[in-house]
């Protein structure tokens, strides 16, 4: 591990506006829109309490953590790369939570006084079909575009995309699992059919939501890579229901209407998984590639030596960092210093990629220098 070159950039700087005006009111709103995911998620909270009992919810929240904590491991395991701030994920998992779930709570109980004053009859399949796929998926995608709109500094591309749409989804999830699970609880106790519930929703198909909210996130994402603004990230907020609406449609409508539902799940379902697991294993490509190609730029003006590059852009190259830190004198502090150089390494790539797109002014972006200096302070404690 040679010492990183403190020869001139050579690079055009990344761009004014280190310490943008705005970024204290960001910084406000983050904690605001906090602030409303929490108190939304109380409120849902005394209805499902209501609704449920203490001891129900309370049993179901434990069988609801197991999906939940898988999907949020995937979520980190597909954000590891450049992870976003964790108050904008909090805020996902919040939103998905509680204003989503709200959202929903609230349309279905119009739909039901409607119906009651009218006469009319609810029909379990277009609500299973069609209400909740265009209801639920509206609301958890909005959550993304608020993001899009306010966290620009941290929406780069399709990864973030689908980084925040599945925070989002998880939330939801949780919550509307807590829900599915406390109804069967209340009316069948702890026994077969609790058991069913939680293997069909919390076994089997617990990357539901993901998957369809991540249809939005993506769609939003390509947008956020090329720059565009608040108006063309709203219309990539429609287009990208379009995807999530019928995906979302066609496991609920599917899961009724088919005579073998396993037959369903493993013919039709599982391909639409597998495929989507694909294209997030395509853009993470991406993203490790915008990695390599910037940080080549900073290698050819002086700044890293090619195996330097290859160590930081690589997953392999960054876990042989890492081993290597642990074996030198204080392998902790190694350890942290060699993990803020990667950090700050792929910041700078991803910060030069944004100026070449046109998008170095978009929120609070450290300039070349800034970022550099911290790789330059990492680097001299890693070889003292």
């Amino acid at each position: 591990m040679t010492a990183i070159r403190q020869a001139p950039v050579g690079l055009a700087p990344i761009g004014p506006g280190t310490h943008a005006p705005g970024h204290a009111a960001r910084a406000v709103a983050a904690s605001l829109g906090i602030a409303f995911g929490v108190v939304a998620v109380l409120a849902v909270l005394l209805y499902l309490v209501s609704a449920l009992g203490t001891t129900g919810v309370a049993i179901a929240s434990v069988a609801a953590l197991v999906p939940f904590l898988l999907v949020l491991l995937t979520i980190r395991w597909v954000d590891r790369w450049e992870p976003e701030p964790r108050p904008a994920l909090i805020f996902a998992v919040l939103w998905g939570a509680g204003v989503a779930v709200s959202v929903a709570l609230i349309f279905d109980l119009g739909v039901q006084i409607v119906l009651s004053v009218s006469g009319g009859a609810p029909n379990d399949f277009v609500q299973a079909a069609v209400q909740a796929p265009l209801v639920e998926e509206s609301a958890k995608g909005f959550g993304v575009l608020l993001l899009f709109w306010i966290n620009r500094r941290h929406f780069d591309g399709p990864v973030d995309g689908i980084v925040y749409a599945a925070s989002v989804a998880a939330g939801f999830a949780f919550t509307e699992n807590i829900l599915y699970f406390g109804r069967v609880l209340v009316e069948n106790g702890l026994g077969a059919a609790f058991l069913f519930t939680f293997v069909a929703r919390g076994v089997f198909s617990p990357f539901a939501h993901v998957l369809f909210t991540s249809c939005t996130g993506f769609a939003i994402g390509m947008v956020a890579e090329r720059g565009r603004g608040a108006a063309a990230g709203f219309g990539a907020y429609l287009l990208g229901l379009i995807p999530a609406v019928i995906l979302h449609a066609l496991w609920n409508g599917g899961l009724s209407l088919a005579a073998n539902t396993i037959e369903y799940y493993l013919l039709i379902e599982v391909p639409i998984f597998l495929g989507a697991v694909a294209v997030v294993l395509v853009v993470r490509g991406r993203e490790r590639a915008i990695t390599r190609a910037r940080l080549g730029e900073y290698a050819q003006a002086g700044w890293f030596t090619p195996q330097e590059v290859a160590l930081i852009s690589t997953p392999s190259g960054r876990k042989q960092a890492l081993r290597w830190a642990d074996t030198q004198r204080d392998p902790r502090g190694k350890k942290a210093a060699m993990n803020r150089l990667i950090r700050d390494a792929t910041r700078l790539g991803h910060a030069r990629q944004r100026l070449l797109q046109g998008r170095a002014t978009i929120g609070r972006t450290p300039d070349e220098q800034e970022l550099l200096a911290r790789i330059v302070a990492d680097r001299t404690l890693l070889t003292s």
